[in-house]
């Protein structure tokens, strides 16, 4: 027979939560794989409607930074 869980008194949780479904580790690979979520601005986002874009933009950017300060240091 299973033992009902103690009730911590300093506890910000609520009684209603149920975690009884939940999978430990689910995302645990992703993040050691150095996986990085961003939480972009609502206007940033409609430009952007996947991952891959906002890859492709990212890195293109990337290119003109390295660009310019090679520029910048001849």
């Amino acid at each position: 027979m299973k033992k009902p869980a103690k009730k911590r008194e300093d506890s910000e949780m609520l009684g209603e939560y149920d975690f009884s479904r939940g999978v430990h580790g689910k995302y645990a690979a992703k993040f050691a794989a150095g996986s990085n979520l961003v939480l972009l601005d609502p206007e940033v986002a409609k430009a952007f409607p996947d991952s891959e874009s906002v890859n492709e933009s990212l890195k293109a950017l990337a290119r003109i930074i390295q660009r310019q300060k090679a520029i910048g240091t001849k």
